[in-house]
This record gives C-alpha cells, sequence and structure tokens, in this order.
C-alpha cells in the first residue's frame, strides 16, 4: 500500500478520525479526485481506513473507462479485475484476456444492476459500494455476545435467508441461468422485506453467489445456462431488521457423476460433524480438526483461503473460523455469540485461483469444488442453527431420507 502524501494548505479534516489533515492520499492526487475524503492526520489514520478507501479509487476507474473494449484496456493488469464485474449495467467483453483457465468454465454476460426499492432498508455499501462501519470497527477483533433483542432478529432474518434459498434452490435444473437464479434470489429478499446484502458489496454485482463445479465461491451470477451434470453452490445472505443471515448449499443439476455426489456429501457431512461440536468452552481451531479429519478420510482437501466468520450488525467480523487443520485460530466459544462455519471441500487439490475479476475463486486443478454454510448461535448448552432447514424445504438430498 502507497503511503500517504504532504497536504499543500492544512485546511481538510481527516477522513478516519476528523483531525485536521496533513497528508493526502497519493493516488487520489493522481486519479485528481476530490481532497475531501483523501486527506489524513497520520500515516496510521491512512493504513486503517486503506480497506474502504482503496474502493473510491476502483470507482474512479469505473467512471474513466468509457465505453471501449475492457478487454484491451485492462488486459495488462489482470489483478485489478476486468473491470466487467463492477461496470453497472454492462456485460462482461467478449474479448477476453489472456488467463489461465483451470477448468472448462468461462465468465458470460451479466445482466444490469437490480433495483432495490426505496422503503427497504439499506446497509451502507448499497448506494456507493463501500461499507464504511465494518472495516474499522472494534467487532473486527472482539467477538461479539449478542442481546436477546439482537438474537431474535437474526433469528427472523436467518429464516427468511433460508426461506430464499428454498426459493431459489426449487428454480434449478438444466437450461436455467444462474442469472434467473439471482433474480429469484433477489426478488424473494424484497418481498420479504429485505435486502440482498452482497448486492454492491465492495461493488459486488449481484444478490447472490452462484459456483458452479470447480468455481470455489464468490461465482457472479451470468448468462450461462446450467448443464445436465453440474453443481452449483447457492449462497444468499439477507440484511433484514439490521442485522445479516448467511447460508448457502450446493446443488445437483440433473444426473450427477458418482464423484461429485460423493464431494458433495461429504460436504455436507463436514459441516454437520463441526456443528455438532459446537457450544460453550470449545476452541474455534477444533472446527477446522473435524472438517479436515472428514475430508481428508474421504480423499478430499479442505480449501485455506476462505473460512467462517461472525456475523450480526455486520456482515463479516470475528471470529474468523478456518476449516482445515492445525489452523491457529485464537479464542473459545461462549453462550451468545453468532458466527458461520462453512467449509469448501475440493475434489483435488485444495488450493485456488482467482479469475481477473476479482471475485470468482476456482480450483488450481481446475476438478470440483462443494461447500455448506450455516448461520449458527451457541448456547448454554450447545448450539441453535439459525439457518436450519425447514419442512418446508425442498428434498434434494438423498442421503436425507436415509
Amino acid at each position: 500500500m502507497a503511503g500517504v502524501s504532504p497536504v499543500a494548505e492544512n485546511t481538510l479534516s481527516c477522513a478516519t478520525c476528523g483531525k485536521p489533515a496533513h497528508l493526502q492520499c497519493p493516488k487520489c492526487m493522481e486519479l485528481k479526485l476530490p481532497r475531501e475524503g483523501a486527506a489524513f492526520c497520520t500515516q496510521d489514520c491512512f493504513k486503517a481506513s486503506w480497506s474502504s478507501h482503496k474502493s473510491v479509487h476502483l470507482k474512479a476507474k469505473l467512471t474513466s473507462t468509457g465505453t471501449g473494449s475492457l478487454g484491451e484496456k485492462n488486459s495488462d493488469s489482470p489483478g485489478e479485475g476486468w473491470l466487467y464485474c463492477l461496470r453497472k449495467g454492462q456485460a462482461r467483453t467478449p474479448k477476453i484476456p489472456h488467463f489461465d483457465w483451470t477448468g472448462t468454465l468461462r465468465p458470460y454476460p451479466i445482466s444490469s444492476k437490480r433495483i432495490v426499492p426505496a422503503h427497504i432498508d439499506k446497509p451502507d455499501w448499497a448506494n456507493d459500494g463501500i461499507p464504511k462501519v465494518e472495516p474499522n470497527s472494534d467487532l473486527q477483533h472482539i467477538v461479539e455476545i449478542k442481546t436477546p433483542d439482537q438474537i431474535q432478529k437474526l433469528r427472523e432474518t436467518c429464516r427468511i435467508a433460508r426461506e430464499v434459498l428454498d426459493a431459489a434452490a426449487r428454480v434449478i435444473q438444466p437450461g436455467v441461468t444462474t442469472d434467473e437464479i439471482d433474480r429469484v434470489v433477489h426478488e424473494a429478499t424484497i418481498a420479504a422485506g429485505g435486502y440482498p446484502s452482497p448486492l454492491n458489496y465492495h461493488f459486488f454485482p449481484k444478490s447472490c453467489c452462484t459456483s458452479v463445479n470447480e468455481v470455489i465461491c464468490h461465482g457472479i451470477p451470468d448468462a450461462r445456462k446450467l448443464e445436465d451434470g453440474d453443481i452449483v453452490n447457492i449462497d444468499v445472505t439477507v440484511y433484514y431488521k439490521g442485522v445479516h443471515g448467511d447460508l448457502n448449499e450446493t446443488y445437483f443439476v440433473g444426473n450427477v457423476d458418482e464423484e461429485s455426489h460423493r464431494l458433495v456429501q461429504c460436504t455436507y457431512e463436514c459441516l454437520d460433524k463441526a456443528i455438532s461440536i459446537v457450544k460453550p468452552g470449545v476452541r474455534f481451531r477444533e472446527v477446522g480438526e473435524v472438517i479436515n479429519r472428514h475430508a481428508s478420510m474421504s480423499g478430499f482437501s479442505v480449501v485455506k483461503s476462505y473460512c467462517g466468520h461472525g456475523i450480526g450488525e455486520l456482515f463479516h467480523c470475528a471470529p474468523n473460523i478456518p476449516h482445515y487443520g492445525r489452523n491457529k485460530a485464537v479464542g473459545v466459544m461462549k453462550a451468545g455469540q453468532t458466527f458461520t462455519i462453512e467449509p469448501m471441500i475440493n475434489a483435488g487439490v485444495w488450493r485456488d485461483r482467482m479469475w481477473p475479476d476479482g471475485w470468482t475463486a476456482v480450483t488450481a486443478d481446475g476438478k470440483r469444488s462443494a461447500q455448506f454454510e450455516h448461520t449458527l448461535l451457541v448456547t448454554e448448552t450447545g448450539v441453535e442453527v439459525l439457518t436450519a432447514r425447514l419442512p418446508t424445504s425442498p428434498n434434494v438430498f438423498p442421503w436425507l431420507n436415509s
């Protein structure tokens, strides 16, 4: 991360703490952005603000990109993404920059950003794509004990999130696009009075994540039609009454091969076994040991780059819950804590690669990956699965019938 540059005259306030500002973000100066919001009193304040402030640079680039070929403009800087997935209403470019694809999946065009009615309560990133409270909150370091009122709101929100995911699951079949799945998720969320938390979160362009075959997580819904034999994970988060509820499941599309069946069932079992140990006094690091043991015994590997997380009034916060063995997670579970466990299990190697869109994480060897997630509440005696399956949930997992 670059350092800050001196401000010509001391007439501005620090964007982080409000004190008189003496320094300015050099990238903002290079992009000729307004000085307000780009000034800081010290290097420490600049560093503390960086995770949210850097989004301003991306937004400025989007505005200045114009209507030319995004593939040409960004082919030399794949790390910054092909700004196509951030660009409101523009499809992904058909002229794709060179990229060493690991599997057979490719990006397809994405549709325009979906509208959220004015009466829906929105998180602070809904309009400009930049989370304000979350990055600098004390809850990134302290695991919150939820109040009874917060817990009740989380129960309501997680129930809605479950019903939204179930609605999406019911439309899965060969020929349906992941963009159509996103439409179902968006409309079901709005109908329940909620906001789809991923929408515009750090500029994510859709209302849910759809991760097909070798995509581990954060796949962007697009115009690709699901094919017979695919597997697809749908990751839903709903914001309602000021809190977030988060869950995902991996589904079969048509007739799926035996290896994919084994992978998806093993991933389901990894989450189930991890949930079974949740109670006060258990170390967070134990979650990864349980998951790693079951996955490795089945001949699969555990993704290390992404983990479970605290959740509540913030989308992501402490604690981090790694899913792999011999992790160094600190702390023990206490009654009143809420967090997700969401193992990502790969058929091949555990390593991942990032597509140039900056979101889509895929397996390094192109083999398939599956994931399941629940939002959990630690109780005095054990655990409450806030996003548990309902009697009305579609019966799509054969192993639940035995």
